[in-house]
C-alpha cells in the first residue's frame, strides 16, 4: 500500500525549534560526529554500510537540521537496485539528543520522502524498527524476497512505494547503483579517473 505523509516540504525556523535544509559541504565534521554519537564508531562495520562506502548520496536528498546554528540531525538516501528494482535506500537517520523531544526525526522524514517523491523516485528501503518506521508507511509486506550484503534481521529490511506498485516482485540482493565518489572527485578536479582514461 502507498502512504506517503502529507506535511510541509520545507520547516521554517519561526514554526519549530529548528530548519531543515540540504546538507552542505561544511556540514560533513559534525554530522560524522553525530552519527559516531548515535551509533558508536563501529558504525562503518554495518551491512547497510556497504551500499554506502564509495558512493555518493543521491542528488539533492541529503539533508540537515540545524537548531542555533548547529547540526541536530542528519538523513540521505541512495540509489540502490533492489533485486533489479530501482529504489533509494534511506539511512542514516540520527538526531541529537536534544533535539529529539522536539520533532527532527519525524520532520527530517517528512522532508525526505517528499524530497524523493518530489524527484520522481518510486520506492524507498530502509533497515530499521518498524513500530517507528510504520507511521510513515514503511512495512516489510514487500521486502521479505529481498536480502543485503551481510547479515542483518529481515523483520527491520522495510520498503515503502512512493508509486503503487513499484516494489511488486522485488527480490534478490539488494546492491549500490549511486555515483562512485572518486569520479565525481575526479570530475571536479577536471580529470577522469585512470581507468576511464584507459578505455577512452
Amino acid at each position: 500500500m502507498t502512504l506517503v505523509r502529507k506535511s510541509p516540504v520545507a520547516l521554517h525556523p519561526k514554526a519549530a525549534p529548528f530548519a531543515i535544509r540540504a546538507e552542505r559541504a561544511f556540514d560533513v565534521a559534525a554530522r560524522e560526529a553525530l552519527l559516531d554519537a548515535c551509533f558508536g564508531e563501529n558504525r562503518h562495520q554495518r551491512t547497510c554500510q556497504r551500499l554506502r562506502d564509495g558512493r555518493a548520496p543521491a542528488e539533492g536528498l541529503a539533508f540537515s537540521a540545524v537548531r542555533h546554528g548547529r547540526l541536530a540531525g542528519t538523513v540521505r538516501l541512495w540509489h540502490v537496485s533492489a533485486g533489479g528494482i530501482p529504489a533509494l535506500m534511506l539511512g542514516p537517520l540520527a538526531v541529537d539528543d536534544s533535539c529529539r523531544k522536539l520533532g527532527a526525526g519525524t520532520a527530517l522524514m517528512d522532508h525526505a520522502l517528499a524530497a524523493a517523491c518530489a524527484h520522481g523516485h518510486r520506492a524507498v528501503i530502509l533497515l530499521g524498527d518498524a513500530p517507528y518506521y510504520a507511521r510513515f508507511g514503511f512495512s516489510a509486506e514487500k521486502t521479505a524476497a529481498l536480502t543485503l550484503p551481510g547479515p542483518f534481521e529481515s523483520a527491520r529490511l522495510l520498503g515503502l512505494e512512493l508509486a503503487a506498485g513499484a516494489l511488486d516482485g522485488a527480490a534478490g540482493l539488494i546492491v549500490p547503483t549511486g555515483a562512485s565518489l572518486l569520479k565525481i572527485e575526479a570530475a571536479r578536479a577536471g580529470k577522469a579517473p585512470r581507468a576511464v582514461r584507459r578505455a577512452a
